[in-house]
Parts: C-alpha cells; structure tokens; sequence
C-alpha cells in the first residue's frame, strides 16, 4: 500500500514573556530552538493597558505576566537575532495593538525585511475585553475605529498579516456556553467588518481579502467531543455570514481559520498533575477534525493554577503538541467524522441556536450596542454563576477538586513555592530606570511633534496607522500613544453583569446558602441592623474579574450590600470607597502576581484613616509562601483557585466580620 500524504502540522507556540524584553529574548531563542514553529508574545499588563512602567496603576504589575514593552529600545531588544521576515508572530494585545504592530513593523524594515512578507496575527479584539478580559482602554466606538484603521492598513501595507483575531477563548472562561461563544464572537466580527466596509477605506472589491485574513482566537474545554463540534459549527456559520451578507464568492477567502489556546479556567489547584490529561484531551477537540483543524495551538502548562510556569513546562506542553503531531497517525486521513450521524445533529443544533443568538444581538443594534446596554456582560455573568453552581452541588465533576479528592504526596509539587517561576521584585525598578533613561536621551521635539499629529488625526477621520508609526520612529513612549489618544477619546469603565445577574444558587431550608443568610441577617442585627457591607475590589491592572463578579454575585444572594465598582483601581480608590460606604470587609482579587505589593498598600491606608479593624481578605493565585506573608500583614484570610466553594467562602467572610467586630462565633447547625 502506498505511503498516504500527511497533512503540514499546525503552527506550534508557547504563549510566553516576563520581565523584560532581554529575558523574553532569550526564552523565545530557546523555545524556538526546541521545535516550536512560531511565536506567541505575551506582554505584561501594563503594556497591554496602554501605560508606561512608572505610572502608579502599574506598580507591581511591570514584568509579571508578560513581557513590558515601553518603546521602540524594548521592541528590538524583544526581537534580537530573530529575523522577523522569517518568523510568524502571534501577540496578544488589544487595545494597544495599533501601536505593537507598529512597533513591530519598524523594528522588521530596521532589519532589513520587507514589510510586506511579515505574517503574524495581532489579537485586537475590543469587544471580548470589555465583556471578560478587562484590557480595554477606550469606549467602544473609538476602539473599533482603531481596529478599523488598523484592518484597512494592513490589507494595503502588510497583506500576509492578520489585524485582528476575534477572540471567544476569554467568552468562554467568563462562563460562555458553545452556543455564547459562537455568537458573541459572530456578532463581533460581524461588527468589525460592517465598519470596515462602511469607513470607506477598502473598496467592495477588496472586502475579500479583508475577510481572508480575519483569525478567530478560541478556547477549547475539555467536553472535547462538543468542542469538535462547536468548531464544526464555527465554521459552518462562518461560511454562510461571509457569502449571504458580505457578497464573498471565493470559498479559500471564506474559510473559517483560527488559532487555540486550550482551556485554562478548567485547570485545577487541587491534583495538578491531572492538568496533563485534560491539556490533552482539549488539544483533541481543535485537531481531530481535519476540515474544523485549528492552524496554530498553543497549549498552556500543567501548573498555570499555581503561577508562572517554567520553561521546562512550557517545553512540557510544546513536546505533547509535537508527539501528536509526529508520532501519531492523525495527519495522515481525511476528516474522519465525516458521515456522522451524531457529530452532525450537534452541529446542527449549534448552528441552529447560535444564529437565533446572532439574530437577537443584532436587532439591539449589534455586537457594541449589546455591550453597551451591559447584554452580553450579564448573559456571561450568569452563565459563570450557573457553572459555579453546578461545580459546588457535584452535578459537573472535576477530579480532585470536588471528588476523588484523596491523592498521594506529589513529587511535581513537593516544594509548591519552587514549582512555578517567580519575577525578581528589583525587575520593575530596573525597567522603570530604563525607561527614564530613554526619555532623557530621544529627540525631544519630534517625539512631541508625533504626539500632537496622532491627536490632530484622531480628531479628525485620518487612518491613525501612520501617524503612530511616525510616533513609534520618534521614541514615543506605550503610556504617551495612548494618553494622546485618551485625551482625543477618554476613557471607559464597561458595565460589570453583577446587577443583573439572576440567582444562581437556591436559598431553600437547610441548604449551605440558607445556612449563610442566616449569619449574615443575625451578625447585622447584631451591629445594629441595616445589611452587612461588603467592598470586591481589584486593585492594580488584572482585569480578569470573573471571580471577583462571582462573589459579589453571590455576597449579594446572600443578603450583603456590595459595593463593586469593577476593574482597575488603584488602593488609594478602593480605601477612599470603603471608607464612604462604610462597609464591614474589604474583599481583593488580584490574578495578575501584584498582591504583594497592592495588598500592603490597601491594609496600610485603611489604616491612616482609621479603619484598621475593617476584615481584608485576597483572593487570587497567591503561592502558599505570599499567602502567609498577606496573613503576617494583616490579611483576615486568603483564598486561592482551591477554594471553589463559594458560599463556604460567603460564610467564611461574615465569621471574619463578626471576629473583628468581638463578637462570639455562630454555631453552625449539625
């Protein structure tokens, strides 16, 4: 029998960078000479958020998940003995990301490489930031102009390039069902590429090659036969949007391409080692199909629950994409769920459900009305809540975490604070310094000239792309483009989906809900009447808050009055807020690494003003060495991504309030 012709493997990345761009460097060198095929660059909060190092929301943010990039210096420190004209490079930056890609360009023509043959993909999907990960800058209208610049730059300058990927992986770990996931995502770029054909900018003629390079970002659980199917779908309604409603004829300019990150929010605390199997399975659902096959998967690591991997878990998670990809014989068949009866009624049904979904987004007025109206921030609250609550009765299983809980000793986690990566504290003075030493030494006029013609621009209809490679030329600082552009644009706080959110959990007699009603209504009765108040605050610049909303969901069904203003807050607000409202526990999420130093902020303020004795708790994921120092602090309690129990967590906050108000314990009911 002749030898079948195997499929080329999908592009391989490891979603990587810290501290500084010298560091990140020299971990992609390595990564790259370990086989991985292409780059994925993760840049750190700050940079993502369109700050520069030194401003004081960036404290204790600078290096930690992801890599700082300030400036033109940092950009081709990043990229050092990389030949971009060779590479293909994935960064995952948003609403910063006309500024990164021209970064990037500049730093491709300094090394000689012709723009046009650049590939990568620049993430740039405002919507899903606004709904779940919380990078978002801008309102929503000036943001997809820029995205709309951006598009239309790119078709022109940089052909092979892909300006956007729609992203529903974050969708899906804010709570998303398949059925969410795909029509959020639709109805974005259904958003997007009506406003790049209404701008003006890209002749119908060429709305073809606009859609040919539009990538989709998605998460893949690990229900991995849904997840096929869920892609199956994707690309089924994919096909359909492009040709009925944009007019696309060529069926390779309409052809559904994504990239993957398999799921992180099912990664567990509890038993990681058992990552592994589920990293696996979830790696499944995006290759088995081979006309729903991703074309670029990166695979997060076994410990990502715990903190920041190393690199030999990352090259752990790059060799289980390679074993499949060459060892296996799955590259050599065509689709092989081709006929299925099953396979196809699910589909069936996720197209059938998705565009209802579509269709209802639409008639609000599209995908930005729907999150300005604060729509598909509640629907995703909710169906997080639902999730939480099925996690907490046992109705989903999640080994280790709330059964077959009994484990033996972990040779992979026997020395916890040793099995993640942490970031020297000295790292972010270090690149503070740096940056200063920049401003002191560029050309001063030019790069205030740059900045007042990308104001001009933006205030007029100009496409900002060239008046901010102009700025990237003239050393202009991440923090300078973007306050250049809030000055034109403002600012933005997105609705946060808590309000309206149903209950998720019910409160009948003799449940752990009621049970915690009970001690929530007695220990206000017991300060004097009135509700308990309960302050969720997120500090710094992480901006997943989804736990954070799913304990003010919860605090709420409980019978607390919560104060949650949403994400991105400095210490001096979340004090300032607490003390006006007079609330009995201050509640801090912090997902980003930056606890050790916001956390002592806030305990000391509150403090100053003489609100010592107001309980704070953290929750997050705090290694067990940072929770004791938080603990020494001050901190009442700590709470890490072990801690599932939401209502135990509820229960555990009111126990703290009435210990720091003296009073005697509750006796809980046997």
């Amino acid at each position: 029998m002749s030898e079948r012709q195997k499929d080329r493997p999908w592009l391989m990345r490891t979603y990587a960078g810290h501290s500084t761009a010298e560091a990140s460097n020299a971990l992609y060198r390595r990564n790259l000479a370990k086989g991985q095929t292409g780059l994925s660059v993760a840049f750190d909060l700050p940079t993502q958020t369109g700050y520069d190092p030194d401003h004081i929301l960036a404290r204790g943010e600078v290096g930690r998940v992801g890599v700082p990039v300030a400036h033109l210096g940092d950009m081709r420190r990043l990229f050092q003995d990389i030949p971009l004209d060779g590479m293909n490079t994935s960064m995952t930056i948003n609403a910063s990301a006309m500024w990164l890609l021209a970064l990037y360009q500049v730093v491709a023509e300094e090394q000689g490489a012709a723009v046009t043959e650049l590939q990568g993909t620049t993430q740039n999907d405002i919507v899903k930031e606004y709904l779940s990960r919380g990078t978002y800058v801008f309102p929503p209208v000036p943001s997809l102009r820029l995205t709309t610049d951006m598009i239309a730059y790119t078709v022109s300058h940089i052909p092979k390039w892909n300006p956007i990927n729609i992203c529903s992986y974050h969708l899906q770990e804010a709570g998303a069902t398949p059925v969410q996931e795909i029509a959020y995502s639709m109805a974005t770029a259904i958003a997007v590429l009506d406003a790049v054909r209404d701008s003006g900018q890209v002749p119908q003629e060429r709305m073809g090659d606009v859609v040919a390079r539009i990538s989709f970002f998605v998460n893949a659980g690990v229900r991995f036969v849904e997840e096929m199917c869920k892609m199956r779908a994707f690309t089924r309604i994919w096909d359909q949007v492009t040709k009925e409603r944009y007019g696309i004829e060529n069926p390779k300019q309409r052809r559904f391409r994504y990239g993957v990150q398999v799921n992180s929010l099912g990664l567990t605390e509890a038993q990681p080692e058992n990552n592994v199997q589920r990293i696996v399975l979830e790696m499944l659902a995006v290759t088995l199909s081979k006309d729903a096959r991703a074309r670029a998967v990166q695979l997060p690591a076994w410990n990502e629950a715990l903190g920041l991997p190393r690199p030999w878990d990352q090259q752990w998670s790059l060799r289980i994409q390679q074993v499949l990809a060459h060892e296996s014989d799955l590259l050599e068949y065509a689709d092989i769920f081709d006929g299925s009866h099953v396979v196809e009624a699910k589909v069936g049904e996720l197209v059938e459900q998705s565009l209802a979904e579509i269709g209802r987004i639409q008639e609000m007025g599209g995908a930005m009305a729907a999150v300005e109206s604060g729509y598909l921030k509640s629907q995703l609250v909710s169906s997080h809540a639902e999730r939480r609550a099925r996690i907490e009765s046992g109705d989903e299983k999640i080994i280790g975490v709330n059964c077959y809980e009994g484990t033996e000793p972990s040779p992979l986690t026997s020395d916890l604070d040793g099995a993640v990566m942490t970031v020297d504290p000295e790292n972010e003075a270090r690149v503070v310094a740096a940056l200063h030493d920049w401003r002191d030494n560029r050309d001063e006029s030019r790069a205030q000239k740059s900045l007042e013609a990308l104001k001009a621009a933006a205030a007029g209809t100009a496409n900002l792309m060239e008046a901010t490679l102009e700025c990237a030329r003239a050393g202009v600082t991440t923090g300078e483009w973007s306050w250049a552009l809030r000055d034109v644009f403002g600012e933005y706080r997105a609705p946060t989906g808590v309000g309206g959110a149903p209950v998720a959990v019910t409160a009948e007699a003799g449940t752990p809900l009621a049970e915690v009603r009970r001690k929530v209504a007695l220990t206000a009765q017991e300060l004097g009447g009135g509700k308990l108040r309960l302050l969720v605050g997120k500090p710094g610049l992480d901006g997943h808050s989804n736990g954070a909303e799913q304990i003010a969901v919860r605090a709420r069904d409980a019978g607390f009055e919560v104060v949650y203003q949403g994400i991105r807050l400095t210490p001096e607000q979340i004090v300032s807020a607490a003390v006006a409202e007079d609330v009995h526990c201050v509640g801090l999420s912090i997902l980003s690494g930056s606890h050790a130093e916001l956390v002592p902020d806030v305990l000391e303020r509150l403090r100053r003003t003489g609100a010592e004795d107001v309980p704070v708790i953290a929750g997050g994921i705090i290694p067990p060495a940072d929770a004791a120092k938080l603990i020494e602090c001050g901190v009442a309690a700590v709470f890490t991504p072990k801690d599932f129990g939401i209502t135990e967590i509820i229960g555990r906050i009111v126990d703290e309030i009435r210990k720091a108000n003296k009073l005697d314990p509750l006796e809980v009911p046997a």
